[in-house]
């Protein structure tokens, strides 16, 4: 009998943790790291989202359990963010608040699959999506998209790839890795095709604010397509608010699979913690004005990388339109000593103390990685010892 469950062993661990642990260790050791593989702000939580949490940890109130699903002043100010900045009419009871986006994405997939359930899953993608699909029984079907077409899949793309099994659609704008962003018509005519076929949509938007160009926000998928019924939104405040350690995301749709995931969650965590929670009420309901500061630091620091990257021996990369992350193609770069960009991200980092995310974690072979969450000296400093070596290669 095996001593670790079948299940669990064909789950990796996350390559992105894998290589920022694996540079603060370096680092640990006295050397030189830039780390451009961190999936989070570089900024601090801003001051009056600390001082609200400084005061809801004295307040005895938010010493004790709390309501499973949240605390209804905060499910009540998700309901108006996403009318907001999604374009979507949401009642409180249609929300589940949850440790962080991750742990809303789990429990969909959890409330939605059964086995054998196909998902839709355009690549490249999040590393972690296909090990949520799995343990939930379903099964991840990838629909590739290319550089060439900004990568960004199409109805006809999906519709290659449908089956009498294909459940649900997984749909990222801004994309974590590639950056990129659809319009409202490529979302729109997405959400008419799985409202045709009667296929789910699970949306995650945890990076919907932070894109760059004419607009302030990325179209929603629900907002673009009034009729469409079956979906779920996920979100958080991560990335937008400097909150990734805070540990605050939510799940949205119909009261069934809400209900669903609510009780997944009563036996798995219960309540999120009620100071991060009051944390989170405060980053949604208070001045805005460093989530604007915050994506104009990220576009500066982008144009920057691109600019840098741009011609550059080995290198082929389309401009990313949200997010904060490059992703390159090195596939020219690779040899028989280093036939992946596994290999060449192990070389970079231990002999250049440059860590970056290989392309095979998010299904997307001779492609990296990086992100331009970090200060502009390290990101200048870091791309130009990285450009060094390449030149050797």
């Amino acid at each position: 009998m095996a001593r670790v469950s079948q299940r669990l062993q064909r789950i990796p661990g996350s390559a992105t943790l894998a290589i920022s642990t694996r540079a603060r260790e370096m680092r640990a050791e006295g050397r030189d790291v830039i780390s451009f593989g961190a999936g989070e702000p570089d900024f601090p939580t801003p001051e009056h989202i600390v001082a609200a949490a400084q005061r809801a940890a004295n307040d005895p109130a938010n010493h004790h359990y709390s309501a499973n699903a949240g605390l209804q002043p905060l499910r009540e100010a998700i309901a108006e963010y996403t009318r907001t900045h999604s374009g979507v009419p949401v009642d409180p009871s249609q929300i589940l608040v949850t440790n962080g986006a991750k742990q809303a994405i789990f429990q969909a997939f959890a409330a939605l699959l059964d086995p054998g359930d196909e998902v839709l899953l355009p690549a490249p993608h999040w590393v972690t999506y296909p090990s949520g699909i799995d343990l939930a029984g379903g099964v991840t079907v990838s629909v590739p998209t290319s550089m060439e077409n900004g990568f960004k899949v199409a109805v006809d793309d999906l519709e290659k790839h449908r089956t009498d099994k294909t459940k649900l659609l997984v749909f990222v704008s801004p994309s974590n890795p590639t950056g990129a962003v659809y319009s409202a018509g490529e979302a729109g005519a997405i959400g008419e095709w799985a409202v045709e076929h009667g296929v789910w949509v699970l949306a995650d938007e945890i990076y919907q604010r932070l894109v760059y160009g004419d607009d302030d926000v990325a179209p929603s998928i629900a907002g673009a397509t009034p009729n469409l019924e079956d979906y779920l939104l996920v979100n958080g405040v991560a990335k937008s608010f400097a909150m990734t350690g805070w540990r605050v995301g939510w799940v949205i749709g119909p009261d069934d699979v809400i209900g669903a995931a609510a009780r997944h969650q009563s036996h798995a965590t219960g309540n999120v913690n009620n100071v991060a929670q009051m944390a989170a009420l405060a980053g949604l309901t208070g001045a805005q004005d460093t989530v604007v500061a915050m994506r104009e630091a990220f576009d500066k620091r982008r144009q920057t990388m691109v600019g840098m990257l741009s011609g550059a021996k080995g290198i082929e990369l389309a401009e990313p339109r949200g997010a904060f992350y490059v992703f390159p193609r090195v596939s020219t770069l690779l040899s028989p000593e280093y036939p992946t960009t596994v290999a060449l991200a192990e070389t970079l980092l231990e002999e250049a103390g440059i860590a970056v995310v290989p392309g095979e974690s998010f299904g997307a072979p001779g492609f990296i990685r990086l992100s331009y969450a970090l200060s502009d000296d390290d990101l200048e400093r870091g791309v130009s010892r990285m450009l060094d070596m390449f030149g050797t290669l």
